[in-house]
């Protein structure tokens, strides 16, 4: 039952992130972007990571998605009906590039054993279980995040805020030459 479940979700966020890149409205874009981000919290509800999936919920598909729709209504960008995508020999390179991505990142991730997967995947998933008892499931993500990758992390805000701030610039009204 939970293969039929991953199967369903998979499905759903790989349409909704079609549908996010092919919609005609920025509208219509964010709400394929809401179905692919719910789909994603439901295969971590499948792999028992809770939290994450909570956390998926409420910062991603809500509050970032609440900040985009704020900014696609301060910059005015519903009424423009013209496709966003042009068909033909671009999405033709477009989706040869992402299969070979995929290709690429799938040799990476699977070993050519006979199960598919890595060979020290029960030793990876053995160590992450022992951690999960001993720090609990915040302790694990949050114990890297803020020592191994806290540059990062760190960088990530700043570039939210120029995003904000250039939001905010775009959309303000522009003087006229004669005004002040």
């Amino acid at each position: 039952m939970t293969e039929i479940f991953f199967i369903l979700f998979a499905v759903v966020a790989l349409g909704g992130a079609v549908g996010v890149v092919i919609s005609r409205t920025p509208i219509a874009s964010l709400l394929f972007m809401v179905a692919t981000l719910a789909s994603v919290a439901g295969i971590y509800v499948l792999f028992e990571a809770h939290f994450l999936a909570a956390i998926q919920v409420l910062v991603y598909a809500g509050a970032i998605m609440v900040l985009f729709l704020f900014v696609i209504m301060l910059l005015n960008l519903g009424h423009d009906y013209r496709a966003d995508l042009r068909f033909g020999l671009w999405s033709l390179l477009g989706f040869v590039v992402v299969g070979l991505t995929f290709g690429v990142l799938a040799q990476g991730f699977l070993d050519v054993n006979d199960t598919g997967f890595r060979e020290d995947g029960a030793a990876v998933a053995a160590a992450l279980d022992a951690a999960v008892q001993e720090q609990g499931v915040a302790g694990v993500i949050a114990e890297p995040l803020f020592t191994d990758y806290v540059v990062a992390f760190e960088l990530m805000g700043l570039l939210l805020l120029v995003a904000i701030v250039a939001a905010v610039v775009l959309a303000k009204p522009r003087s006229r030459s004669g005004e002040s």
